[in-house]
């Protein structure tokens, strides 16, 4: 065991390519998939804060209910849509890193649009007065409520990036875990594990768990911002 934990440190202290390369597809794909959930999920959990019709709390259930979709359901989902037989098979997407984009901003998506929603219906009803006194009613006061809640929704995107880097069965699903192309982090240490190859294993794990802290502190620290701006 002590001769595994070298290796791997070795492997990430030397930047072996190999290493490097899984690590960066992981990067690469789970932040697209942040980012495209973020320039979906902040407008439409806003315009759902706002908004007032007929089946709106079955709407928000639902949504409250997709953060919980588990990883491999989503992952199903995404293989039977880009599946030759598939409604988007003739794009050609299976098994390759954007089919998990697309999988992962699937999980990370119900994530933004409910905190995003709680976040803004919070803001809209402690400043609605003043809002209304500057003529920003309806949607038009929705560019000003996620600028100010700005940091609140930060850790929304991190808690999403957090979900997505540590997903297993949706890219597994739709990536195929092909070497040098759709391996990520957690795929590789599933196989690497289950080959015996525990230097591999060990060091992207150890990559995983500091990315970990890296998020909780930047939580962390986005909230603290956010409470003292507020305050």
């Amino acid at each position: 065991m002590t001769a595994a934990f070298a290796a791997a440190l070795a492997l990430i202290v030397g930047l072996d390519p190999q290493f490097l390369s899984i690590v960066r597809l992981s990067l690469t794909v789970t932040l697209a998939a942040v980012l495209i959930a973020a320039v979906i999920g902040l407008p439409l959990g806003a315009l759902l804060a706002l908004s007032r019709f007929r089946g709106r709390s079955l709407v928000i259930v639902v949504v409250n209910a997709l953060m919980g979709l588990p990883p491999v359901v989503a992952g199903l989902i995404v293989f039977l849509a880009l599946s030759r037989s598939g409604p988007l098979g003739a794009l050609g997407l299976l098994f390759t890193p954007t089919a998990m984009v697309i999988a992962q901003t699937i999980l990370v998506l119900p994530i933004v649009i409910a905190i995003t929603r709680q976040l803004v219906e919070d803001l809209h009803g402690e400043y609605r007065e003043h809002l209304a006194s500057l003529g920003l009613t309806g949607a038009r006061a929705i560019p000003t409520l996620l600028w100010d809640g700005r940091f609140a929704l930060t850790t929304a995107l991190l808690a999403g990036f957090g979900r997505a880097s540590a997903e297993v069965g949706a890219v597994l699903i739709v990536g195929g875990n092909i070497a040098g192309y759709t391996r990520t982090m957690t795929t590789a240490i599933a196989l690497e594990t289950s080959k015996g190859d525990l230097p591999l294993a060990l060091g992207l794990g150890i990559v995983l768990i500091l990315l970990t802290l890296a998020i909780n502190a930047a939580t962390f620290g986005a909230s603290r911002i956010g409470a003292r701006f507020s305050g």
